[in-house]
């Protein structure tokens, strides 16, 4: 009774507009409080612990290190050097943005963030390249989302920092599933701008302009190797590149392309500091909250139910898609992670899913929470950035649902995507 009224409370909550952050530590120091007449001290102990590891030590420096690119302008000169040997057929440029997604993912591990940085570059060209605004709006919403996927993602840092899973682990498991997903993208995009005669469409490759762009891009191409390449060969943790990343970037926009001064930096670093506060916040609402849900039983309960009814992995894995797809219209992919990560996972170790697997189709149903209204948070930065209307930019991401489906079930079906590189 006490864990119904609980859900419903912080249903209630998120319902009225207050902030997830808010809502779960409300809702846990109450039932800490009065349920179990805990000393408020050790609720605030157990607040601290929540955030205190030092994984997540590498979330500002990653986010810091994202929103210093963006700053920097720098997807206007990966998507100009790579058009210049794909424009030369229909949807050319299209596919440019897709392809240049694949590197802000693999910089910044945010959708919204991916989104940000690709958004102005791409309002600014598509249209001059014969790309309707709604297209070029929508197929950034959609691009946004790899962030979740390929590493640094910000999703795996929080889904391994909750339920104890090695994050350098969820980031080799994110490659090959975020460039299965990049590839199905690059499809759906060329397939949609050939069908509706998007782009217009020059006579041949410039070898020679993207000969000449390639030294000048060569500093920002080098940031997804000095991430992933570092991370993959062990030289390097998740949280000690992500310092390395946030050097390397400030770098970049102050020495390498001018692009940003010292002011412009302080005020990312300000920014970036905010973003983490708000996450920080969540999880430490989230910590509290699974307290209260260990010390209840739940999962222990739910856990055991399972071994009773005998759930095969195919009939568990159905119902959780099912429910995050219809969860993730009303709440945020951090919102989604903190509360069913402490829940499903136990869970899905009960009816033999491999928990980095699942942790992979996870990030797969947060990607698409992000692009499902009335809450998909892509939607509304696409919708700020170009000004245009939201339920036009649903329409425009409708093509792409298709794409977001077929991904899912690839996930979903085969495990081996997700394990290849750990064997």
């Amino acid at each position: 009774m006490t864990t119904i009224i609980a859900v419903v409370s912080l249903l209630f909550f998120v319902a009225a507009g207050v902030h997830i952050a808010l809502a779960l530590g409300v809702i846990a120091v109450g039932l800490l409080t009065f349920n179990f007449n805990i000393p408020v001290v050790l609720v605030a102990q157990m607040a601290w612990d929540s955030v205190d590891k030092y994984a997540l030590v590498c979330i500002p420096f990653f986010i810091f290190a994202g929103n210093l690119m963006s700053r920097g302008n720098l997807a206007l000169v990966i998507l100009e050097l790579v058009g210049t040997i794909i424009r030369y057929f229909r949807g050319g440029i299209a596919l440019a943005l897709a392809m240049s997604s694949v590197f802000f993912a693999a910089v910044n591990g945010s959708s919204v963030a991916c989104a940000v940085a690709l958004g102005p570059a791409a309002v600014k060209l598509m249209p001059k390249e014969g790309y309707p605004p709604r297209f070029a709006a929508s197929l950034v919403a959609v691009c946004g989302t790899l962030g979740l996927m390929i590493p640094p993602s910000l999703t795996f840092i929080l889904i391994g920092s909750i339920v104890g899973l090695p994050i350098t682990d969820l980031f080799i498991a994110g490659i090959v599933p975020g460039l299965f997903e990049a590839f199905l993208l690059g499809l759906t995009t060329l397939i949609v701008s050939r069908l509706k005669g998007y782009g217009h469409v020059g006579e041949r490759p410039d070898w020679k302009g993207f000969g000449q762009r390639l030294p000048g891009a060569a500093g920002a191409l080098m940031m997804p190797v000095l991430i992933i390449g570092t991370i993959y060969m062990g030289w390097f943790t998740p949280t000690e590149v992500s310092a390395l990343a946030a050097i390397y970037a400030v770098i970049l926009v102050t020495v390498v392309y001018r692009t940003a001064n010292l002011s412009a930096v302080w005020e990312t670093a300000r920014e970036s500091v905010l973003q983490t506060v708000m996450i920080y916040g969540v999880l430490l609402g989230s910590g509290l909250l699974t307290a209260v849900l260990t010390r209840l039983g739940l999962s222990a309960e739910l856990t055991a139910m399972l071994k009773e009814a005998q759930v095969s992995p195919f009939e568990f894995l159905l119902a959780v898609n099912l429910l995050l797809l219809v969860i993730g219209m009303f709440l945020d992919g951090v919102s989604m992670i903190v509360l069913l990560a402490p829940i499903l996972f136990p869970m899905a170790h009960a009816v033999g899913v491999d928990l980095i697997h699942f942790a992979v189709i996870m990030t797969a149903l947060v990607e698409v929470a992000t692009l499902t209204p009335p809450v998909g948070l892509n939607l509304f930065v696409m919708s700020r950035i170009t000004k245009m209307p939201l339920h036009s930019i649903v329409k425009g991401v409708l093509p792409f649902y298709g794409m977001r489906v077929v991904a899912l079930l690839v996930i979903n079906a085969f495990p081996a995507l997700s394990l290849v590189l750990l064997k």
